[in-house]
Protein backbone atom coordinates (compact mmCIF):
# COMPACT_ATOMS: atom_id res chain seq x y z
CA UNK A 1 0.00 0.00 0.00
CA UNK A 2 1.03 3.42 -0.82
CA UNK A 3 1.25 6.32 2.08
CA UNK A 4 0.83 10.04 0.30
CA UNK A 5 1.58 13.10 2.13
CA UNK A 6 0.66 16.53 1.21
CA UNK A 7 2.43 19.67 2.57
CA UNK A 8 2.12 23.38 1.68
CA UNK A 9 -1.13 24.68 2.00
CA UNK A 10 -2.30 27.14 4.60
CA UNK A 11 -4.20 30.62 4.62
CA UNK A 12 -2.97 33.36 1.86
CA UNK A 13 -4.54 36.58 0.20
CA UNK A 14 -5.90 36.48 -3.01
CA UNK A 15 -3.47 36.97 -5.73
CA UNK A 16 -0.56 35.21 -3.94
CA UNK A 17 0.77 32.18 -4.90
CA UNK A 18 1.18 28.53 -3.44
CA UNK A 19 3.41 25.77 -4.01
CA UNK A 20 2.05 22.27 -2.86
CA UNK A 21 4.14 19.10 -2.16
CA UNK A 22 2.93 15.46 -2.25
CA UNK A 23 5.54 12.90 -1.26
CA UNK A 24 4.67 8.64 -1.65
CA UNK A 25 6.53 5.92 0.21
CA UNK A 26 7.83 3.62 0.02
CA UNK A 27 10.23 4.86 -2.50
CA UNK A 28 10.15 1.50 -3.91
CA UNK A 29 6.83 1.73 -4.68
CA UNK A 30 6.92 1.82 -8.45
CA UNK A 31 4.24 4.36 -9.74
CA UNK A 32 3.17 5.40 -13.05
CA UNK A 33 0.61 8.12 -12.45
CA UNK A 34 -0.14 10.58 -9.56
CA UNK A 35 -2.91 13.67 -9.37
CA UNK A 36 -3.87 16.23 -7.14
CA UNK A 37 -8.07 16.61 -6.91
CA UNK A 38 -9.82 19.51 -4.47
CA UNK A 39 -12.78 19.93 -2.05
CA UNK A 40 -14.48 22.81 -1.29
CA UNK A 41 -16.28 23.16 1.31
CA UNK A 42 -19.93 21.52 0.58
CA UNK A 43 -18.49 20.75 -3.04
CA UNK A 44 -17.84 17.52 -4.94
CA UNK A 45 -13.85 16.07 -4.61
CA UNK A 46 -12.99 16.80 -8.52
CA UNK A 47 -9.90 16.73 -10.89
CA UNK A 48 -7.52 19.11 -11.01
CA UNK A 49 -4.36 17.72 -12.26
CA UNK A 50 -2.09 14.89 -13.21
CA UNK A 51 1.68 13.86 -13.90
CA UNK A 52 2.45 10.22 -15.39
CA UNK A 53 5.76 8.68 -16.23
CA UNK A 54 7.77 10.59 -19.30
CA UNK A 55 6.86 13.75 -16.78
CA UNK A 56 3.33 13.73 -19.30
CA UNK A 57 1.61 16.32 -17.56
CA UNK A 58 -1.74 17.26 -17.60
CA UNK A 59 -4.08 20.01 -15.75
CA UNK A 60 -7.74 20.61 -16.11
CA UNK A 61 -8.71 23.66 -18.29
CA UNK A 62 -10.45 25.15 -15.34
CA UNK A 63 -7.65 25.95 -13.91
CA UNK A 64 -4.90 26.21 -16.37
CA UNK A 65 -2.56 29.30 -16.86
CA UNK A 66 -2.78 29.53 -13.09
CA UNK A 67 -1.81 25.78 -11.91
CA UNK A 68 1.42 24.12 -12.85
CA UNK A 69 2.17 20.53 -11.97
CA UNK A 70 5.32 19.04 -11.61
CA UNK A 71 7.35 16.40 -10.39
CA UNK A 72 9.48 13.23 -10.27
CA UNK A 73 7.47 9.74 -10.89
CA UNK A 74 10.92 7.89 -10.39
CA UNK A 75 10.80 9.45 -7.14
CA UNK A 76 7.65 9.34 -6.13
CA UNK A 77 7.23 13.08 -5.52
CA UNK A 78 4.60 15.59 -7.63
CA UNK A 79 4.52 19.44 -6.75
CA UNK A 80 1.22 21.60 -7.58
CA UNK A 81 2.32 25.53 -8.12
CA UNK A 82 -0.63 27.88 -7.64
CA UNK A 83 -0.38 31.22 -9.00
CA UNK A 84 -2.90 34.28 -8.67
CA UNK A 85 -4.60 32.43 -6.12
CA UNK A 86 -8.77 33.02 -5.60
CA UNK A 87 -10.97 32.88 -3.13
CA UNK A 88 -12.39 29.89 -4.86
CA UNK A 89 -9.49 28.11 -5.13
CA UNK A 90 -10.19 27.93 -1.69
CA UNK A 91 -10.51 23.87 -0.83
CA UNK A 92 -8.64 21.08 1.08
CA UNK A 93 -6.11 19.49 -1.78
CA UNK A 94 -5.47 16.18 -2.60
CA UNK A 95 -2.96 14.07 -3.59
CA UNK A 96 -2.99 10.58 -5.02
CA UNK A 97 -0.89 7.92 -6.94
CA UNK A 98 -1.87 5.30 -8.92
CA UNK A 99 -0.10 1.82 -7.97
CA UNK A 100 -0.72 -1.73 -9.18
CA UNK A 101 -3.91 -0.28 -10.70
CA UNK A 102 -5.06 0.85 -7.48
CA UNK A 103 -5.92 4.59 -6.53
CA UNK A 104 -3.91 5.65 -2.84
CA UNK A 105 -5.28 8.87 -1.55
CA UNK A 106 -3.60 11.37 0.90
CA UNK A 107 -5.07 12.76 3.83
CA UNK A 108 -4.85 16.32 1.91
CA UNK A 109 -3.99 20.26 2.76
CA UNK A 110 -5.92 22.97 3.09
CA UNK A 111 -5.79 25.66 1.45
CA UNK A 112 -7.75 28.79 2.10
CA UNK A 113 -7.58 32.47 0.14
CA UNK A 114 -8.75 35.26 1.55
CA UNK A 115 -10.09 38.77 0.07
Amino acid sequence: QVQLVESGGGLVQAGESLRLSCAASPSSASINTMAWHRQAPGKDRVYVAAITTGALTNVDDSVKGRFTVSGDISKNTMYLQIDSLKPEDSAVYYCGALHNDRWSWGQGTQVIVST
